[in-house]
Parts: C-alpha cells; structure tokens; sequence
C-alpha cells in the first residue's frame, strides 16, 4: 500500500500483472516488439487463431513453471511498474489523500521500498486453497501451483507493516479494512506534510518570495 496524503480522497490502483497487460496494450499487442519477445520466450502455443496473445494459455504456463514466470516477470514488470508510478503522479497532483496501491507482486518487483505502510491481507493455507478452487474453477493441483508461484504467504506477513486477516466472514475483514483505513488517514507528521502536494507548493511558494526579496535587498 502507498500513501500520499493531500485532500480527504482514497483512490485505488490495482497492479495486477492481467490488469496491466491489458492497460498496456501497445506493449503486447500482435507484432509490437513487446509481443515479439513474449512469442520468441514462450513459442507460437500461446498465440490465438488471429495472432494476439492467449492471455489465460500464458497463464497456465507461467503459473506451472518458476522459470518461465520470471522471464515473464522481467519482460513485463518494466512496463507495469512505470504504468504504477504514472497513475500515482496523476491522482498525486489532483490531490488524493490516500492511494492504495493493489499489488500482488510487491516484494518481488522490491517496489515495497517506495510503499509505506505495507499491508499484507493473510488467509490460512487451507481456506486459500478452498476459496482459489471456488473462485477458478481450478482443481487443487492447480490452485497449489499458482499458490507456489509466489513467495510464502507467511514470509510476507512477516514482512507487513499491517496485517489484515481475511481467514473469517467478509464482514471481519471490513472491519479490520476501516480500522486500517482510519490510521493511514490519521493527521500527517511533518515529513509525510512536505511530501505531500500542499507541501511542495507551499516549499515552492516560500522559495520564490524568499528569492524576491533578496533580489529586492540587491538592488
């Protein structure tokens, strides 16, 4: 999660890897050099009949195979994570408050390091599984697979600034969602202040009258 503080407005960029694929069109659309590299990594079996990208035939293939999904990674992130950092620029300067940025791979594009707090949303190991073989339709071995493809749920949690357990009812976790919602939205310290929007300006404003006015004092 990323928090930018300015006015009382909360927006949300979801930086899912299918997500951003399918913002970043001229990224992979057929005979981009985008696509050309994701054919010439994973071969013409991801192709569809009309020549673009099986998304949910590449899907399978890098959730079964650590390897592949780095190769992915390392064609894609690039893109994704620029796609980030523009989003953020823009609802940074018409003033959000609180931006939460959704981001399964985190620690794994190490962008945990320009996010603060970080929060991880836990769930047990044995209604994970039950809740991704409902969701997908997938069998467990399946669901395991892409479970294994990224890093340990528990590693992460150990790594959060927050956690927030989703184990239980959907109501539970709405209630510890508003709890977090209000301490990311609590009064800024001073460092969060100059970084935030009003800040800049106002560290703008005072620079330009303070060199007014030794300019004043020159002549």
């Amino acid at each position: 999660m990323f928090v930018l503080p300015t006015l009382t407005v909360l927006k949300v960029v979801y930086a899912d890897m299918a997500h951003w694929v399918l913002i970043c069109q001229n990224v992979v659309q057929k005979g981009t050099g985008g696509w050309k590299k994701i054919v010439k990594a994973f071969g013409d079996e991801i192709l569809l009949d009309n020549g673009e990208i099986d998304r949910a035939r590449l899907g399978q293939i890098v959730f079964s195979d650590p390897s592949k999904r780095q190769i992915l990674n390392r064609l894609l992130v690039p893109h994704i994570s620029s796609g980030i950092f523009w989003e953020i620029a823009k609802l940074w300067m018409k003033g959000c408050k609180v931006i939460v940025l959704d981001i399964p791979l985190l620690f794994e594009t190490k962008m945990d390091r320009w996010t603060n707090p970080v929060i991880v949303v836990w769930v047990n190991p044995e209604t994970q599984i039950e809740r991704l073989m409902s969701r997908d339709g997938c069998s467990e071995e399946q669901a395991q697979n892409r479970i294994n493809a990224q890093l340990a749920l528990d590693w992460k949690k150990s790594e959060a600034d927050i956690v927030i357990d989703n184990s239980g009812s959907l109501d539970d976790t709405k209630q510890q969602f508003q709890e977090v919602l209000r301490k990311v939205s609590e009064p800024l310290t001073w460092k969060e202040r100059l970084r935030s929007r009003d800040g800049l300006i106002s560290v703008v404003m005072c620079t330009a009258v303070g060199v007014l006015l030794a300019q004043k004092n020159l002549l």
